[in-house]
């Protein structure tokens, strides 16, 4: 059952009730009262008259029986007096209601010797009327008297009490009921209809939804305190989000660490296998290369042999380095120095190949702690990257400081990297330079260094349209490492 409804019910039924059943003892004992009145009066006036009509009839008088009974319609609303006989006949009469009694009514009156009222009608008039002994002083009854009062005005002052009293309650209660209907309905079920209309929404997935606070102190706290747990569900959700963030990212890391852990113990048993062969080869083919009987071909041949057995030694060490964590020593390092250095190490590859660095850093340059030989390696790697990319004619290098950390964004305006690529570039072993051009572990050793450094190294888009890495790295060790960050998108070099 609506609330609406059970208020009316169990409230202003029961209230309607009282009203209806005090209504009518009020007007019931009101009429009563008046009733009562009217006989106590007519009876007092049948006394007062009968009195002195009694000295009348004992003295055979008719002009003090005429007096006596004119002196009787001096009293209010007195409409007729008569004296009538022992035998009931009429002596001596005024006004109306004449025959309200029979002859026989008034010699019982006559034998009893006492006062007697009774409401009559008579030509549709409504007396009341009594009727009294009328005595000598010697106490002998000579005739009876009768004083008839109309009743007729009394009877409809209280029947139209009775009626305005009706029409009075109808009309209250139907206003009574009519204002608490729009009463509820404005200040009760309409605010609620909104908050639950803010609930449905919320259930529906809409959880930026937000009551209203207005309209009087109780929807307002209501309102409030709704607010107050759709932010805290709100919080609770972006806790529970950055938790799995954190969880994916965790859990990402985790599998690559196990990945480069297993790497790292098989590439510690290929080494120690194949360190001593390439040792031997190394020093054989160099050997060779001393002696004057060969030519300059067999003698480059014999170089590219040591160049390839380098190469292998490297790629070794490489994976060796991959499969454990660092420890990194951190200092103070200011980024336009160490971005000075990486510039200086690939400023030849730049030149033969015709590429411009464009360096785009805020002023004055942010300092980070961290190990600047490890930064000036993974800015290297990025670059070397770019500069061998085909079709690259402009590399920029951009940083901005926002949130207690550093953002860097290397880009270029070539090919960049497939939509499909994108997951697998920090994976060792791939690259998608052409054969013996790469080993595939220059970006994983680059993630690995961001990683030991507690920040985040990703693909993203870039504004000069080719491939595009941010990283993120905390500027000191006070921040959380884990902490998700909000992604930016990276700022395109000025020329």
């Amino acid at each position: 059952m609506r609330l609406r409804n059970l208020i009316i019910l169990t409230v202003i039924v029961p209230l309607f009730l009282v009203l209806v059943v005090f209504s009518l003892v009020a007007i019931t004992s009101l009429e009563d009262n008046v009733r009562s009145k009217l006989e106590t009066e007519v009876q007092i006036i049948t006394r007062t008259v009968g009195t002195s009509l009694g000295y009348a009839v004992a003295r055979d008088s008719p002009e003090s029986l005429e007096a006596s009974l004119q002196s009787a319609f001096s009293f209010h609303r007195i409409y007729g007096a008569y004296v009538f006989d022992r035998h009931g006949e009429e002596i001596y009469g005024l006004g109306l209601g004449e025959a309200l009694f029979s002859p026989e009514d008034i010699r019982e009156v006559v034998a009893e010797g006492e006062l007697r009222a009774d409401y009559r009608e008579h030509d549709d008039w409504n007396y009341y009327s009594a009727l009294m002994p009328l005595t000598t002083p010697d106490g002998e009854v000579r005739g009876v008297l009768q004083v008839n009062r109309l009743n007729t005005g009394i009877e409809n002052y209280t029947g139209y009490i009775s009626l305005v009293a009706g029409l009075v309650f109808v009309i209250g209660a139907a206003a009574i009921v009519l204002g608490i209907w729009w009463g509820f309905r404005r200040h009760i079920e309409r605010p609620l209809n909104r908050l639950l209309e803010v609930m449905a929404r919320v259930e529906a997935g809409d959880r930026s939804q937000r009551a209203a606070v207005r309209g009087p102190q109780e929807h307002r706290r209501l309102a409030t305190a709704l607010n107050g747990m759709l932010d805290a569900m709100a919080e609770k959700d972006a806790d529970i989000e950055a938790r799995r963030l954190n969880e994916i990212a965790l859990e990402k890391r985790l599998r690559k660490s196990r990945k480069l852990a297993e790497l790292g113990v098989l590439a510690a048993g290929v080494a120690h296998e194949i360190g001593a062969p390439l040792t031997v080869i190394n020093g054989q083919a160099q050997r060779l290369a001393r002696r004057e009987a060969i030519g300059d071909d067999e003698r480059a041949r014999l170089k590219r042999i040591r160049d390839e057995v380098n190469r292998i030694v490297e790629i070794v060490r490489q994976l060796m380095e991959l499969g454990r964590r660092h420890s990194v020593e951190k200092e103070w390092v200011a980024l336009d120095e160490t971005v000075a250095a990486a510039r200086e190490l690939v400023e030849e590859a730049l030149e033969e190949g015709g590429i411009r660095l464009e360096v785009d850093l805020p002023e004055p340059p942010p300092r980070l702690l961290a190990s600047g030989q490890q930064l000036i390696q993974v800015l290297t790697n990025l670059l070397h990257n770019a500069a061998q990319a085909e079709g690259v004619e402009r590399i920029g290098l951009s940083a901005r400081v926002a949130d207690e950390r550093l953002r860097l964004w290397v880009e270029d305006d070539g090919a960049g990297i497939a939509e499909a690529d994108r997951s697998r570039v920090f994976d060792p072993f791939f690259t998608t330079k052409p054969v013996g051009q790469g080993s595939g572990l220059g970006l994983s050793m680059v993630h690995r260094i961001v990683n030991d450094h507690g920040g985040t190294i990703g693909v993203c888009d870039g504004a000069l349209g080719g491939a595009a890495f941010e990283i993120v790295l905390p500027l000191d060790d006070g921040l959380d490492a884990d902490a998700p960050t909000t992604p930016h998108e990276p700022r395109g070099s000025q020329p």
